[in-house]
């Protein structure tokens, strides 16, 4: 369950795949977004919100949140 949670709390953060994460900003980054939502029920929220607003580019950030996770 935390794999999921890390993920979409990735997802909603300000971190871009661009930025080439280390994985100590990974760590940060997921619990700053933890604590901006209020906790992964808010980080779920915000990740719905984006895939309903931007379906055609969330497959690909969900896909680098999780992909950055297994690394």
């Amino acid at each position: 369950m935390s794999t999921i949670i890390d993920a979409e709390a990735l997802f909603v953060s300000v971190l871009q795949p661009s930025d080439l994460p280390t994985p100590e900003e990974v760590r940060a980054a997921i619990a700053s977004a933890l604590r901006s939502c209020g906790g992964a029920d808010g980080c779920a929220a915000r990740l719905a919100a984006e895939f309903g607003e931007h379906p055609e580019t969330a497959v690909a950030r969900m896909q680098w949140a999780i992909q950055t996770l297994a690394a």
